[in-house]
């Protein structure tokens, strides 16, 4: 009985490969509008398809996945990067604040993790 239980929620934990796929074509066609269109102003298609924008993708990726402390992780450091790469001037209030609220987004991250395992434990434990 027990072991039962216990494949049920390993199986309902992971998601569809379709759903997966299906978040990884809509950020990238998203990705791809921004990139085409110039929405961010920085030229040629070429400049946004970076290691650090590949770092945002999976971040995003992750997020959609409900995987939030990974992907805070992935989007902090690109989005870093990114920033010191290019010829933008942060505001030394953006420089002073940007790390340690990465490091309370991160907490939170695991607060909210923490819930939706929670919440999926309950919902399995009473469907059977």
């Amino acid at each position: 009985m027990m072991k039962n239980r216990n494949h049920l929620f390993e199986r309902h934990k992971e998601h569809h490969p379709q759903v997966g796929v299906g978040l990884f074509l809509i950020v990238l066609g998203l990705a791809l509008l921004v990139a085409t269109n110039d929405l961010l102003k920085l030229g040629s298609v070429k400049e946004y398809f970076t290691w650090e924008t590949a770092l945002v993708f999976i971040g995003a990726l992750l997020l959609l996945n409900l995987q939030f402390t990974g992907g805070l992780v992935l989007i902090s450091i690109g989005t870093w990067f990114f920033i010191e790469n290019r010829d933008y001037a942060l505001p030394d209030i953006v420089r002073s604040i940007y790390w340690p609220a990465v490091i309370v987004l991160i907490g939170l991250g695991f607060i909210i993790s923490s819930f939706f395992r929670r919440n999926k434990k309950t919902i399995n434990f009473k469907n059977n």
